[in-house]
């Protein structure tokens, strides 16, 4: 693996994060609204709480009002953790490869990439805390030229090996000039992957491509020659934060 790529100051990096786009009136409950991923078991987890709540209220009364706040502070983390919120994309360009997550970038590095390419390629990771927004969106419109499905470990998701030893899906996009091969990968919470696409799909930049739950990690694996927009560390914000432009 080659060394590691050190970023630049980051705050000549916020320009990158586009302006979001005027939202309509109904902004506020647009912004709360929940991914499908997580309606049912928010579902479960409001009608347990609520059943424990009125069985506390009727067996222990002492215990009630704590329960109530510490349950409360549980069911908003988990809203937020399922939240989808609405994502334009500032500006359609192909050249452009916006992040495919919300999180920090953990790994900007030249690398050789094993599975598909069997080449150099320049890689670069978005490490998504369980307090990030979980929706893997579509970096760059194309074909899906390649996909796969690999069952493996739960390393943490920064583990230098998490990227070909975890659970993990493999996708490759064809945008006609360029390819580029978005990894998501499971962490040490994150039980379950989603994803909303297969070979042979044409799909469009910023469209949602899949869901990782309770923190995790996505890879992106570019040309070796395109230039990139962001620095280690850095916060992005999934179909808002250009990462790198495509020569």
């Amino acid at each position: 693996m080659g060394a590691k790529i050190r970023g630049k100051n980051i705050s000549r990096h916020k320009r990158n994060t586009l302006k979001w786009r005027p939202l309509p009136p109904n902004a506020i409950a647009m912004l709360f609204r929940i991914h499908k991923e997580g309606q049912t078991l928010i579902g479960l987890i409001g009608l347990s709480l609520l059943l424990l709540n009125v069985a506390l209220w009727i067996m222990a009364p002492l215990l009630f009002w704590p329960v109530v706040v510490l349950s409360a502070i549980l069911f908003v983390l988990v809203l937020q953790f399922f939240r989808n919120p609405p994502r334009p994309i500032p500006v359609r360009d192909n050249q452009l490869v916006y992040a495919p997550a919300d999180g920090r970038v953990c790994v900007i590095e030249e690398v050789f990439e094993p599975e598909y390419f069997k080449e150099k390629r320049l890689q670069i990771s978005i490490f998504m805390s369980p307090l990030n927004v979980h929706v893997n969106r579509n970096p760059v419109s194309g074909t899906v030229t390649y996909f796969r499905y690999h069952q493996g470990k739960y390393l943490v998701a920064w583990h230098p090996k998490s990227s070909t030893e975890n659970e993990r899906t493999t996708a490759v996009y064809d945008t006609g000039f360029a390819q580029i091969l978005i990894r998501q990968v499971a962490g040490a919470l994150a039980k379950r992957i989603k994803w909303y696409i297969k070979e042979g799909d044409r799909v469009e930049q910023g469209v949602d491509m899949g869901f990782i739950k309770f923190g995790s990690r996505v890879d992106l694996y570019l040309p070796i020659h395109s230039k990139i927009e962001v620095a280690l560390n850095q916060q992005v914000k999934g179909n808002l934060t250009v990462v790198a432009r495509l020569d």
